[in-house]
């Protein structure tokens, strides 16, 4: 039986011809990304900027949970968090913070009342603060930078520097360009953005190492190759396993878009999107730096750089 392959096995495409484009586009890229992050921000979700919560009782007994999500995405006030607490009958709608001050919210509440109907009682409403504060924000920045430190500290003992330098600038390059994707899109930046973020993270890595891991392999058999034929020769090698990789991801988070609903469509399209810049920089951002980083092969076949 024929496996299914979506690309050839012999394919020769000469990837490294494209460094000199791809780092200044890449340099451009990540400089708009910063840009737009000062200039426009991020579109904070209710974990980060608070809101109304109303507590709610179904007089019925047992709560609707789709019927209450499809309220709160009709009723024109942005992200609306629906959970279930206590018993079957119980939920809390949490709303987020509405232009206008008090008398905005008060609308708001009122929009919520009109759309739920009678079949529901409000036991509570009341202006809650962020859940995500300032110290978690930093607590999660540092994890993330450790766990980078910690990776590139790997690679260097597992690979060369060098390795682990490509690495990690393909890495920040993503993490760079999915802030620049929330801030131009203005998707709803919440808890499970940030949980996008370090799936990314992880991705992308994994992409830089498969494609390392081959050319480190591929040093050691071709010993008289410049490096940047070898870089082809090795990217290409690994290519039909990059392209099944990405489609089945891509397919799986297509889904996720489609049906999943309006609770996770900011963590599938920014998964979406690191899918893409993972996969790029792994071939056009961490690659190439091996050439500019002087990476060779001796006659004895082991990687050293050039004086």
């Amino acid at each position: 039986m024929k496996l299914l392959r979506l690309a050839p096995e012999d394919t020769k495409f000469g990837f490294m011809r494209f460094r000199r484009v791809s780092y200044p586009f890449s340099a451009i890229m990540s400089i708009v990304s910063v840009i737009m992050f000062l200039a426009i921000g991020m579109n904070f979700g209710i974990d980060f900027s608070g809101g109304t919560l109303i507590e709610l009782r179904a007089k019925s007994g047992t709560s609707d949970m789709s019927h209450l999500r499809d309220v709160g995405e009709h009723l024109g006030l942005g992200d609306i968090e629906v959970q279930s607490f206590g018993n079957l009958s119980d939920v809390t709608m949490r709303i987020r913070v509405q232009p206008g001050g008090d008398a905005a919210q008060q609308v708001a509440v009122e929009k919520v009342r009109v759309g739920v109907g009678d079949g529901y009682e409000f036991r509570r409403v009341e202006v809650v603060g962020p859940r995500v504060s300032g110290e978690l924000v930093q607590s999660g920045t540092l994890g993330v930078c450790l766990s980078i430190l910690a990776v590139l500290t790997y690679l260097w003992f597992r690979f060369e520097w060098q390795f682990a330098v490509g690495a990690v600038i393909a890495t920040m390059h993503d993490l760079l360009l999915t802030v620049g994707f929330f801030s131009v899109t203005q998707l709803e930046f919440n808890t499970t953005s940030i949980a996008a973020i370090l799936t990314i993270v992880g991705y992308s890595l994994n992409e830089a190492v498969v494609v390392l891991d081959r050319i480190r392999e591929n040093m050691r058999k071709y010993k008289k190759m410049t490096i940047a034929d070898m870089i082809d020769l090795s990217i290409n090698a690994v290519l039909p396993r990059t392209i099944m990789t990405a489609t089945t991801v891509f397919l799986a988070l297509l889904s996720l878009v489609i049906f999943g609903g309006h609770v996770i469509r900011s963590f599938s399209l920014a998964m979406m999107w690191g899918l893409f810049v993972g996969t790029y920089s792994s071939v056009f951002i961490c690659a190439p730096i091996l050439i500019y980083l002087g990476v060779r092969v001796d006659q004895s076949g082991k990687d050293t750089t050039e004086k």
